[in-house]
């Protein structure tokens, strides 16, 4: 595994795409974007954040958690699919269900072989109005990245990730 900076020849797309309220019409969208980026020769596909439904963080609804799943779930095996099929690393956005009442905005990147090669889950969570993010999100943390510290970057096949989700790019601890 390479653990060298990104190849200037590496071909990454990012994507930004119209989401649903149905999540399957999303996940559907999400995956045939990344299918194009793949077939395009994309080598590393970043999907956008939350990408498998609507921003629900514009109000305060209890029955938006059911949205959430686990890691490994069904959004996460789907992307995870993918990943392996098409033979790139994706970055993918999942409304992590960690457990009852510990809830992560959480970007899963997946190796080439479709395994979790890393998480990152969103650190600074605003709440302001139109976003209600407290409301939905726990701090992340470094239970998956082996206790080191959440901003800790992902070593994949196409080179080492500092991957972040959002808000956390205003902050200095990425950079450090």
């Amino acid at each position: 595994m390479s653990h060298s900076p990104l190849s200037p020849d590496l071909a990454i797309a990012a994507i930004q795409q119209q989401c649903s309220a149905d999540k399957d019409t999303s996940l559907a969208t999400s995956e045939r974007l990344v299918r194009q980026a793949a077939a395009d020769g994309a080598q590393l596909v970043v999907l956008q954040e939350l990408h498998a439904t609507l921003y629900f963080c514009q109000t305060e609804d209890t029955s938006v958690f059911e949205l959430a799943e686990p890691i490994p779930g069904p959004t996460s095996r789907r992307l995870s699919a993918l990943a392996a099929e098409l033979g790139i690393v994706l970055v993918g956005s999942i409304f992590e269900r960690r457990m009852n009442g510990v809830y992560h905005n959480t970007a899963v990147v997946f190796e080439r072989d479709g395994s979790i090669a890393g998480l990152y889950r969103k650190m600074h969570i605003p709440d302001d109005p139109g976003f209600y993010e407290k409301f939905y999100f726990t701090p992340g943390d470094a239970s998956f990245n082996d206790g080191r510290n959440g901003f800790t970057p992902i070593d994949t096949s196409v080179g080492r990730l500092g991957v972040l989700v959002c808000w956390d790019q205003w902050y200095p601890e990425a950079a450090r």
